[in-house]
């Protein structure tokens, strides 16, 4: 192996002797090994990434354009969007992805395009058989496995986690907190290994007088035949001629056990951003709603995965015609909707403030919309009508002014003019505000104010 890292002039890193097995992994101070193979053995973290993984790979996901500064659907949308693997489902893709960004701490996709450059295939690549380097003029190319020649950024789309100064490689959640999840792995076996020994702790039998190794040996046997186990846990041990039992380990909730197994999980936690409650932890709501929990999980959490995907694969979209500012997008809609009660008051206000309109509301809720075209008109405040008819308020108020006005015996040709209301017939009759309509003659109306 030595002359084989020797003989060549690229660079070999504990990422590369790692992956290869080519030495023994090394142990934590708890005395577990820690790699992306057995990280999946603690629960907490097996449960963190796939509830990570799958949350975010069965969203939906689109592509969209923006034409004078409004987002649109673009369409034809490439078939890789919904189906970036012709192999696997959207949501195993997504998931392996994200997998590789959670553990690894870098996703490597391997781009396969037509002579047209249109994308034929996505297929997700194993990290570990990945190295990244910079040719001459200093562009990044990946060195892969099983490919005869170095690919470039337009083959091969990088997706790094958290990446260090001066570093191209992300940097791994397990090998930097291999110590926290080797501790959590510990309690796990030791849990197992304590149930499977008996629900009795460990101890010492000390007999007053010299025994054989033969008598040792047999003594010893014959005691954990009788009580090893956890269906022979609560058995009765007898011991004669002056033997006695001594524990040597503390008990269980001496030691703290219980509340070191939770505190193992909520380093889980903490280091994937997932909130404890998520992750089956009781009373560590950080909210009393949980539309404030979702937010703050989506937040802080789903958010950068999701943006560093958007990121990494928009510029695919440049590949076909009028795509060069498409760009994809993860709908995180359906994580954020609250309770039906909270919804429809918010739509309610969105209608009566004018930003939204029926068909808008009946698509967040997956309705079909109406066809008729008030149904897709803005209302206005207050008066809450279309908004060709928002002076309707004044229009009112100006027609009550003129009625007045008529009412105590003004010309009515006048005031429409002053109000400027159109101009409109009137039947010649004096207001009844000044003369009682039974008293006035209809052949002859003006004879009421002749002076005799």
């Amino acid at each position: 192996m030595l002359g084989g890292l020797f003989g060549e002039e690229r660079a070999v890193s504990f990422q590369t002797i790692w992956g290869s097995g080519d030495i023994a992994d090394v142990e934590t101070t708890a005395g577990t090994v820690i790699n992306n193979e057995t990280a999946f053995q603690v629960n907490a973290i097996f449960s963190a990434v796939s509830l990570i993984s799958d949350t975010i790979s069965t969203l939906p996901v689109d592509s969209y354009i923006r034409r004078d500064g409004q987002r649109t659907t673009f369409r034809p949308r490439p078939a890789w969007v919904q189906k970036p693997d012709v192999d696997m489902t959207k949501e195993a893709f997504y998931g392996s992805v994200i997998v590789s960004m959670l553990l690894d701490g870098n996703a490597f996709i391997r781009v396969y395009a037509t002579r047209t450059g249109e994308i034929a295939n996505l297929v997700v690549l194993n990290p570990q058989d990945v190295q990244i380097k910079r040719n001459g003029v200093g562009r990044v190319m990946f060195e892969v496995e099983g490919e005869k020649k170095l690919l470039s950024s337009e083959e091969c789309i990088h997706i790094a986690d958290v990446v260090r100064p001066g570093n191209m490689r992300g940097v791994s959640r397990v090998n930097a907190l291999k110590e926290n999840f080797g501790l959590a792995l510990s309690l796990e076996k030791f849990a197992s290994k304590f149930f499977s020994q008996g629900a009795s702790t460990q101890g010492i039998i000390e007999y007053p007088g010299k025994l054989t190794a033969e008598q040792a040996k047999q003594l010893q046997e014959g005691f954990d035949a009788r009580h090893r186990g956890w269906r022979r846990s609560h058995k009765t041990g007898i011991l004669s001629a002056g033997a006695t039992y001594k524990p040597t380990s503390v008990q269980n909730d001496q030691a703290q056990f219980l509340d070191s197994r939770r505190m193992a999980i909520e380093d889980v936690a903490r280091a994937f951003n997932v909130p404890p409650h998520l992750l089956g932890l009781p009373g560590t709501n950080s909210y009393a709603s949980v539309e404030q929990n979702n937010l703050a999980w989506v937040t802080h959490c789903l958010r950068p995965i999701v943006q560093k995907l958007e990121g990494a694969l928009s510029p695919l979209m440049a590949r076909y015609t009028g795509g060069e500012t498409a760009f994809i997008r993860f709908r995180l809609d359906g994580l954020l909707r609250a309770d039906i009660q909270s919804r429809y008051t918010a739509y309610s206000t969105a209608l009566l403030s004018g930003f939204m309109t029926i068909n808008d509301v009946r698509r967040l809720e997956d309705l079909p919309d109406i066809q008729d075209d008030s149904a897709s008109t803005v209302r206005v405040p207050l008066a809450n009508v279309n908004v060709s008819a928002a002076n309707l308020k004044e229009q009112t108020e100006r027609v009550d002014m003129a009625q007045r006005l008529i009412q105590v015996g003004f010309d009515p040709a006048e005031v429409l003019d002053r109000l400027g209301l159109p101009e409109m017939a009137h039947t010649g009759l004096p207001s009844v505000q000044l003369q009682p309509i039974s008293q006035i003659d209809p052949e002859d109306p003006s004879s009421e104010y002749e002076v005799e």
